[in-house]
């Protein structure tokens, strides 16, 4: 046994991490075999310049074993436009664990998975990681051969690791056993029905002619919606099951029966998951540990969404119990200081007293815990207007104006001004062209649509902020579309109006491209709430929200003295807002119940298990 002062130190502890950071620095190899610089230089090349042309920059020191299963990675910082997002951090991702990424909008969440995917910090090699960000491309190809081809591609990936391996290292290799698991898990002779039983779960049919909008299985991407195309993508993410599989919003293409399928299946993913998700019921289905983006530092909690929320109440409270006792005792401490006058037995108690003070606040004083700046906002009254706002009298509609291919026919139905209605059911049945039908974009091809003279229609569609004029900043946005009708605004009161709906001072007079996706849904409301609407027309208006603004559009729309049409796969919003439920499914009817009773009737309908 070699005398202690010749141990190595513990993998991970502080005085490991010194030695790997003194090694790197002078370009060592550590006790592995491999250099950390090198080994990070290595895996970062394919991601390095798009780092640097989106305009991040990333630091960290991997810490943990370069063959575990886990992942850890010290002193972790991460830049987005020279504007700090994380300092000085610890990444930790377990094998198995399914983590739900916290954070207000403008955090920098997406900006982190991005940062993984290119490995822009040390995740040894054999992690694959896979970030879902982009829609299958538009191919001569179907949905069911673009999801079996990439599991091909990874058989043969895993078979030429397998023999590298085997000659390089011999039988004995310990990351054998791991690739071999793996090669069996993906099972080439099931990968046909695997890979339909994943697309229809997400919304495909298996065979025959789709609903309009719809896809099959056998469809070409080349025929498919972008809409469609992503949930392809998403479909070959699930199916490949990579290493580490980071999502970001997974459900924006998603109607809310196919949300319930991913929920289901996600819950048992065997991997490491990192998910942002602004659906409180997908993060309580699928997480097992919740990891949080605040004041600039990664900080995790285990269990899900609701026992990460319990958990961290439980621990602001006695947090604010032990800060009111100290600060109760600090109080007393200087009352009794400055109460001692010149007394000589007085004064050597009082400098006792204040090397306790100096003690106390040397070993570093309690704080009231962290609380984020509360975001809230309003949609402008418009002024009282008779009902309806819109009717429609025995309407039918299609695209092809042929009775065989209508959505829907002979529905009748008035939006008043305290409508709070809600449109539910799969995608492609015709909830989106119902709006159209309500704001004038599509006409009836059977019956009549009347509107009320003078109203005012704002609404929110699924690309209504990529259309925003990404090179202005938001003060010269909205100034510009509505300085005719508020001539007396001036720049601070631009932004004032900006800053109403939650875009931080540092992002009033960047360019709009600058900003998050959720902040640009919160300039689109903005913008929506200067037309003065009489009626709000939402098509997923959600798809950015963090959970903050979700309550917030929750509040404002309940608050709001006008008509509300509501389409979204987000249970958080509609429990909060739904007053009436409109299945939309070959027709249309009124749900008898509420949202929780026909996202339950959606689990009955499949036989999943979780409630």
């Amino acid at each position: 046994m070699p005398p202690k002062a010749a141990r190595p130190p513990k993998k991970g502890s502080k005085k490991d991490l010194e030695n790997k950071e003194k090694k790197a620095a002078k370009g060592e190899k550590d006790e592995d075999g491999e250099g950390v610089d090198t080994v990070f230089q290595a895996l970062s090349m394919n991601g390095k310049q798009v780092a640097e042309d989106e305009g991040r920059v990333a630091t960290g020191l991997l810490v943990s074993e370069l063959r575990a299963r886990d992942i850890k990675i010290a002193a972790f910082s991460l830049a987005l436009h020279g504007k700090n997002l994380v300092e000085d951090t610890v990444i930790e991702l377990n094998k198995g664990a399914r983590y739900g990424l916290l954070g207000r909008n403008g955090c920098g969440k997406s900006t982190f998975l991005k940062c993984l995917a290119a490995r822009e910090v040390p995740i040894p090699k054999h992690f694959e990681v896979y970030l879902l960000c982009h829609e299958a491309p538009p191919e001569e190809v179907s949905a069911l051969d673009y999801v079996i081809n990439s599991a091909k591609d990874k058989v043969a990936r895993l078979d030429a690791m397998i023999e590298h391996l085997l000659v390089e290292e011999g039988p004995e290799a310990p990351q054998l056993m791991d690739l071999y698991e793996e090669l069996d898990e993906l099972d080439p002779a099931t990968f046909e029905t695997r890979a339909s039983t994943i697309l229809v779960g997400l919304g495909f049919k298996a065979s025959g002619t789709a609903a309009e909008g719809g896809s099959t299985i056998h469809k070409l991407t080349k025929d498919m919606s972008g809409g469609w195309r992503m949930r392809v993508a998403l479909a070959r993410a699930l199916f490949i099951a990579p290493s580490i599989l980071l999502l970001d919003e997974p459900t924006n293409h998603l109607d809310l029966e196919a949300c319930v399928w991913l929920e289901d299946y996600l819950a048992t993913y065997k991997n490491i998951l990192m998910v942002i998700s602004h659906s409180q019921d997908f993060l309580n289905a699928v997480c097992t540990d919740m990891m949080v983006m605040q004041e600039q530092k990664l900080r995790y909690w285990s269990g899900n969404y609701d026992s990460y929320l319990n958990t961290r109440r439980e621990q602001e409270t006695n947090q604010i119990k032990l800060y009111k006792k100290q600060q109760g005792e600090i109080q007393e401490i200087k009352q009794f200081i400055s109460s001692c006058g010149t007394y000589a037995n007085l004064v050597r108690q009082a400098k006792s007293r204040q090397k306790i003070l100096d003690k106390m606040e040397a070993d570093g004083l309690l704080t009231m815990p962290y609380e984020e700046p509360m975001f809230r906002f309003k949609f402008a009254d418009a002024g009282a207007m008779a009902p309806p706002l819109i009717s429609f009298s025995e309407v039918a509609f299609s695209y092809s104006g042929l009775k065989k291919d209508y959505l829907f026919k002979n529905i009748s139905f008035g939006i008043h001004p305290k409508s709070r209605i809600v449109l539910v059911g799969p995608n492609g049945a015709g909830k989106s062209t119902l709006i159209k039908l309500i704001c004038g974009e599509n006409g009836p091809t059977e019956g009549t649509v009347s509107t009320r003279s003078g109203l005012s229609i704002g609404r929110f569609h699924q690309h209504s902020a990529e259309i925003l004029d990404f090179d202005k900043s938001p003060v010269d946005y909205i100034s510009s579309k509505y300085q005719e009708k508020y001539p007396a605004h001036r720049l601070e009161e631009w932004r004032s109006v900006v800053g109403n709906y939650g875009i931080p001072k540092d992002y009033h007079l960047e360019p709009i491209r600058c900003l998050s996706d959720g902040l640009k849904t919160r300039l689109v409301f903005c913008e929506i709430s200067l037309q003065n609407p009489h009626l709000l027309l939402f098509d997923e208006p959600t798809n950015a929200a963090d959970m903050e603004m979700i309550d917030s559009m929750s509040e404002a729309i309940n608050a709001f003295n006008g008509g509300v049409v509501v389409i979204s796969h987000d249970f958080r919003l509609l429990q909060q807002v739904a007053e009436e439920i409109w299945v939309i499914d070959r027709g249309l009817h009124v749900w008898d119940g509420d949202i929780r009773s026909y996202k339950a009737s959606l689990k009955k309908k499949h036989g999943y298990k979780k409630a």
